[in-house]
């Protein structure tokens, strides 16, 4: 008994038998046609919350350095007040505000540093209580010798 192979055989076995069908290729071009956009997003949300994490980093500093300076300089008495702070190429918009406690005779103190990240607004607020009363009159102690 004899064995005949087509030519198309040889030839396949000559390759190797190593070529992919259409049924292959297409499946591999939906997967990737899948894969890459949400990989490209992965990629735009990552770097959007690394840029917003940095910002909000500054942006706490600012706020903290501002509550320091009005506490410092017993500013915050006369009402609100807001500005403008540039750190290094980007620009942090601030408000100061100052609020009745209802506990006690004291005001609340909150620090709102607003900036953008890739077209998008977020803010930072810090707040603290002072006391107007010890801030604003200074005290002055009396020693008496007999």
């Amino acid at each position: 008994m004899k064995l005949t192979t087509s030519p198309n055989k040889k030839r396949a076995a000559q390759r190797g038998g190593a070529a992919f069908t259409l049924a292959e290729v297409l499946a591999a071009l939906l997967f990737l046609a899948i894969v890459i956009p949400t990989a490209v997003e992965a990629l735009h949300v990552a770097s959007l919350a690394g840029e917003v994490a940095a910002r909000k980093s500054v942006a706490a500093r600012v706020a903290d350095r501002i509550l320091s300076e009005s506490l410092v300089t017993t500013n915050w008495t006369s009402g609100n007040q807001s500005g403008t702070v540039t750190e290094g190429f980007l620009d942090f918009k601030w408000k100061l505000t100052s609020e009745t406690w209802p506990e006690d005779p004291m005001q609340l103190l909150t620090a709102e540093v607003t900036f953008s990240a890739q077209g998008k607004e977020y803010s930072v607020k810090l707040s603290t209580l002072a006391n107007q009363q010890t801030t604003t009159q200074p005290t002055t102690t009396v020693n008496s010798q007999k």
